[in-house]
C-alpha cells in the first residue's frame, strides 16, 4: 500500500477521489483506529486528555475515561461511506463517537470544543467536486493536527509492521466504543454564530443573496443572517449528494454576482462546500474577493484598536495592491506559506488576530480557530452597518494590482528548479516586470495541478508572461 503513495496527507488532510486509494473505506477505517490510538498515546501533543503518555494496553488497564471524537461532513454522496468506515475504526479501539451529519469545518472544529471531546474530524474535499472526498483532523484546541502527529497516523496506516502494535490494543466487551448521533448540534453552532456579531447592530433592512454551495453550510448559514433581521434569499440550499460546488459557490462567483444584480440585494454571499471560504458581491454584482475583504477587515479593526500589533497574514497569492495599501495605513502584512493551516501556524506563533487567503479563508483568531466563511461575512456585514456604507464604498480602500492566473494540469511532480526552459520562463517574467511586480509558481496541495501566478500594472503583459511560463511546465509535466 505504502508504494502507491509516499504521504497520506497533504496540504489539508487527505484527500482523494471517492472509493479510490486513499478515500477507501479500509483507509478510513484504518484512519480511525489510528487516530484513536494517537489520542490514547500522545496526548499531551492533543491538549485536553488526561489521559497519560504511553498508557498499558487496553487488556491488561482500563483507561482513565473513554475518549470522545465528533465526526462531521458535508454534503458528499461517499460521505456515508466514509462515516461509517471511520465510526467503525474509532470504535474498535475503545473510543465513542459523536456522529453530527453535515456541518461545515469550522462548525466541526467549535464543536469539538465545545463538547470538550478529545478531537475531531471532518470528511470533506472542500472546493473539490463531488466526486472527490477528504478527511481533516482537528485536536482537542479545534486546530489542525501538527505535522508529527499526522505522520504518525500515516505511519499506522501505510506501514504494514505497524499493524500488530494496533491490534494488540483492540479492546472487547464493554470497552468496545459506541457511535450516537446529535441531531440539534446546529442550534449550539448558530448561537456561536449569532454572539459574534455585534449586540448593538442588526441586520434588519438587508437583503442579502447567499449561495451556500450546496455543502455543509446549508442549513446554519441561511439561519444565522435570517435571525440577525436580514433577508435572506437563497440558493445552493438543495444539496443531493452531486452537487456540491456544481457551477455555485466561492468556486463559481459569477452566480452570487448575478443573483445579486437580479434580486437588488443589498450585498452576495457565496460560501464554499465544506463552509470555511467566502468570497462576496456588492450590490453592484462586482465580486469582492479574500484579499479585499481582509483589507476592509483590517482598515476596520485598526481603526477599533482590536487588530493585534497592526499586522494580518496572508499567503504569497495575496495581491501585492493589498499589502501596499495597508502599508500606507501603517498595517503590516506578513505572508506565510499558502495553506490556511500555515497561515493560522504564523498567527498564533507571533500574536496575530486576522489572517487569511485570497481564495476567501479568512481567520479571526479571537473567534474561531479555522477559516469561517459565516464569520467572515458577518464582520463585513457588521463593517458595513458600523460605517453606514456600502460594499462597493468599502472596497474602493484596497487597491489590488491586476493578476494572471493559470493552472496546469499535470501528470508527475519535479522539482521546478530542475526544469531549466520552467526557470527561464519564470526568470524572464521577472525580468520584465521588474519591481512592479511578481511571479509566484506552486504545486497544489490538493489536486494534481501546478498553478503560476503573475501580477503586475500592465494587464496584458502578464497574461502574455503567465501563459509562456505554463506553456513551459505543459509541455515537461502535462
Amino acid at each position: 500500500m505504502a508504494a502507491h503513495l509516499e504521504r497520506l496527507f497533504g496540504t489539508d488532510g487527505i484527500r482523494g477521489m471517492a472509493n479510490q486509494f486513499p478515500m477507501t473505506g479500509e483507509i478510513a477505517m484504518a484512519v480511525g483506529r489510528a487516530v484513536a490510538h494517537v489520542l490514547r498515546t500522545k496526548p499531551i501533543s492533543l491538549g485536553r486528555s488526561t489521559l497519560p503518555v504511553g498508557l498499558k494496553p487496553l487488556e491488561s488497564s482500563k483507561p482513565v475515561r473513554r475518549l470522545k471524537i465528533v465526526v462531521g461532513k458535508d454534503t458528499r454522496l461517499s460521505g456515508y461511506m466514509i462515516e461509517n468506515a471511520l465510526a467503525s475504526g474509532i470504535c474498535s479501539m475503545g473510543a465513542d463517537v459523536i456522529l453530527i451529519g453535515p456541518l461545515s469545518t469550522p462548525g466541526v472544529a467549535f464543536v469539538t470544543q465545545s463538547m470538550r471531546a478529545d478531537a475531531g474530524i471532518m470528511i470533506s474535499a472542500s472546493h473539490n467536486p463531488y466526486h472527490d472526498n477528504g478527511i481533516k483532523i482537528f485536536s482537542a484546541d479545534g486546530y489542525k493536527l501538527p505535522d508529527e502527529l499526522e505522520h504518525e497516523i500515516e505511519r499506522l496506516v501505510l506501514d504494514p509492521h505497524a499493524r500488530p502494535e494496533l491490534d494488540k490494543q483492540r479492546p472487547d466487551g464493554d470497552l468496545v466504543g459506541k457511535a450516537f448521533r446529535l441531531d440539534d448540534i446546529h442550534n449550539r453552532y448558530l448561537v456561536f454564530l449569532k454572539a459574534l456579531f455585534a449586540r448593538d447592530l442588526d441586520l434588519m433592512g438587508l437583503r442579502i443573496a447567499l449561495d451556500s454551495a450546496n455543502g455543509a453550510a446549508y442549513k446554519v448559514a441561511p439561519m444565522v443572517f435570517e435571525e440577525l433581521g436580514a433577508e435572506v434569499i437563497k440558493f445552493g440550499s438543495s444539496p443531493n449528494g452531486l452537487n456540491i460546488n456544481d457551477q455555485c459557490g466561492a468556486l463559481h462567483p459569477e452566480g452570487i454576482c448575478g443573483h445579486t444584480i437580479h434580486y437588488r440585494a443589498d450585498v452576495g454571499i457565496a460560501l464554499d462546500g465544506d463552509g470555511d471560504r467566502c468570497i462576496m458581491s456588492d450590490e453592484n454584482g462586482e465580486i469582492v474577493d479574500g484579499d479585499q475583504i481582509i483589507g476592509i477587515l483590517a482598515l476596520q479593526m485598526a481603526k477599533e484598536g482590536t487588530l493585534a500589533k497592526n499586522t494580518v497574514v496572508t499567503t504569497p497569492m495575496s495581491n501585492l495592491g493589498l499589502e501596499l495599501t495597508l502599508k500606507e495605513q501603517g498595517i503590516a502584512m506578513v505572508r506565510a506559506q499558502v495553506g490556511d493551516r500555515h497561515v493560522v501556524d504564523t498567527m498564533r506563533k507571533n500574536g496575530f488576530n486576522l489572517g487569511g487567503e485570497q481564495s476567501g479563508h479568512i481567520i479571526f483568531l479571537d473567534q474561531s480557530t479555522t477559516g469561517d466563511g459565516i464569520v467572515a461575512a458577518l464582520k463585513v456585514l457588521e463593517a458595513m452597518k458600523r460605517t453606514g456604507r456600502k460594499l462597493s464604498e468599502l472596497k474602493k480602500a484596497i487597491r489590488l494590482f491586476p493578476q494572471a492566473r493559470a493552472d496546469v494540469r499535470i501528470s508527475r511532480r519535479e522539482k521546478l528548479d530542475a526544469l531549466p526552459t520552467v526557470q527561464a520562463a519564470i526568470r524572464l517574467a521577472e525580468q520584465k516586470l521588474a519591481d512592479r511586480g511578481r511571479v509566484f509558481v506552486r504545486f497544489s496541495g490538493t489536486e494534481p495541478l501546478c498553478r503560476v501566478l503573475v501580477e503586475g500594472e500592465d494587464a496584458a503583459l502578464i497574461r502574455e508572461l503567465a501563459e509562456a511560463i505554463a506553456s513551459e511546465i505543459r509541455a515537461r509535466l502535462a
